[in-house]
This record gives structure tokens, C-alpha cells and sequence, in this order.
């Protein structure tokens, strides 16, 4: 009688959502405001990290200029690329590390945006040759989608990086990659931006926890529930629209 409840009630939050605003961004506007969120929530580290979003369906990527920061984003200044990294139109060049990001969009289609950073937590976990693990609520956006690569197979900017990357990624939709970061890979740009963020926070509670003893894995079908709800299109966009409205309050810039 209980999970029956809870599935009609489910099924009408889904329903009432559906005309709930969340922002009416452009693509590019909302990968700024994702840079812009990542920066926010300690994605910042240097150079290193960097955020793509796949131009209408093609090879073509979005992405920042080599040398800005998620925290200087703005819609109007990003750079369009190909799957060579070759800048188009006006655009300048990349950050080179976005190759790898080309050998995930070509073999999975359905992903439109993808994050690869380097926030402390996910750093330091990385080191430890432990897996992510769901064993909070706020983590189970990622059950059963957290890939883990055991060896780091050197700088990302080659084509040997980005076979070794999106093989161990399969078809899930993040990986913590060892003695490196993360990176999320996402059927939307909201997606994409909300996964690396939760996986930050996963991560940052699994360290801590840890310090004070074993880490207890939540109930499978438990966690399946909540991420099934948790990454529902709406609910990532309104998730997503709460998070850019606060990087749209402090510089509204960003959407320029």
C-alpha cells in the first residue's frame, strides 16, 4: 500500500511540474551559468577543469577560451570547436583538454554536456584507490552511474587519454578517475552540471565520514528510487534553475 502511495504521488509531482519555469536560457547561456555554478561550488581549481556542451546534435562543441576561468564565463564569449579542437568563426582556441571530451560524443550520442574537474573532494578520494560511494540521500543521483578508472593514464590531451576515459566510462554517465578528478557526462547541460556538482558532495561526505569509520552503502532499490526521481528532466532543470539564478544575481554578465 505504501510503495503504491508513493508511486501516485510521484507520478503527480511529475505531472504539476511540468509548468514550472526554470529560466528559458539559450545553450550557451546555460553553459555559462553552469561554469559559473561549477566555480561556485569549488570546481575553480586553475585551468584544469573544463565544461563542453555538443552544438545542436553535431561534433561541434561549446566550450571556454584556453586560459578562462568557469568564473569569467559569459554566453557571448565562448568558444565553438570542432572534433579537432579547430576554432570556428571567431572563436579562439580551447583548452586542449577538451579532446577527450570529443572520444565521449562520438561514441555516445545521447550525451549532450559534459564536466571534467578537479574539486578537492573528488581529488582526494581519487587518491585513495577507493571508489565512490552512495550512502547518503543527497548521492544517490549517482547510483549505479559512477564509473571508476583504478589507473590515472596521464595528461588528458591526447587521443590515447580519451579511448582509455570513455572505455572505462561505458555507458554510465560519471567517472572518478584516479590520481585526477571527475567527470560527468550528461543528456543535458543542466545534467551534466548537477551530476558534477552532487558527485563533489558525495565525495566531500565519503571523506569525512571515512574519518570516523566504515561507510554503509545504502539499500539498493532504496537508492535506485531517489535517483530515479532526483534526475528526472524537470526536476534537473528546476535544480539547475535554482542554482543559476544565484550566479545570475551575483553577475548578470554571464548571460551577455
Amino acid at each position: 500500500m505504501k510503495i503504491q502511495a508513493k508511486k501516485h504521488i510521484s507520478q503527480r509531482l511529475n505531472q504539476e511540474m511540468q509548468s514550472l519555469n526554470t529560466g528559458g536560457w539559450s545553450d550557451r547561456q546555460k553553459l555559462a551559468l553552469a561554469c559559473r555554478i561549477l566555480h561556485e561550488e569549488g570546481h575553480w581549481r586553475g585551468l584544469a577543469g573544463q565544461m563542453t556542451a555538443r552544438v545542436d546534435g553535431s561534433s561541434e562543441m561549446l566550450t571556454l577560451g584556453f586560459g578562462v576561468g568557469f568564473d569569467e564565463a559569459r554566453a557571448s564569449r565562448l568558444a565553438r570547436v570542432d572534433q579537432d579542437l579547430r576554432p570556428l568563426g571567431n572563436s579562439v582556441m580551447p583548452n586542449p583538454g577538451v579532446r577527450f571530451h570529443a572520444w565521449i560524443y562520438a561514441q555516445r550520442p545521447e550525451i549532450q554536456a559534459i564536466v571534467h574537474t578537479h574539486p578537492p573532494a573528488c581529488a582526494a578520494l581519487s587518491m585513495t584507490g577507493e571508489p565512490l560511494t552512495v550512502a547518503h540521500m543527497d548521492a544517490t543521483p549517482l547510483f549505479d552511474d559512477c564509473a571508476f578508472l583504478p589507473e590515472w593514464p596521464g595528461l588528458p590531451i591526447g587521443d590515447e587519454e580519451g579511448r582509455i576515459i570513455a572505455a572505462a566510462m561505458g555507458d554510465k554517465h560519471a567517472i572518478l578517475l584516479a590520481n585526477h578528478g571527475l567527470l560527468a557526462a550528461g543528456r543535458s547541460i543542466e545534467e551534466a552540471c548537477m551530476l558534477a556538482v552532487w558527485m563533489e558532495q558525495a565525495a566531500d561526505m565519503q571523506l569525512r565520514a571515512r574519518a570516523l569509520g566504515p561507510v554503509k552503502a545504502i539499500d539498493a532499490a532504496l537508492a535506485q528510487e531517489s535517483r530515479d526521481f532526483l534526475r528526472r528532466p524537470k526536476v534537473l532543470e528546476l535544480t539547475f534553475a535554482n542554482f543559476a539564478r544565484r550566479a545570475v544575481r551575483a553577475d548578470g554578465g554571464v548571460l551577455l
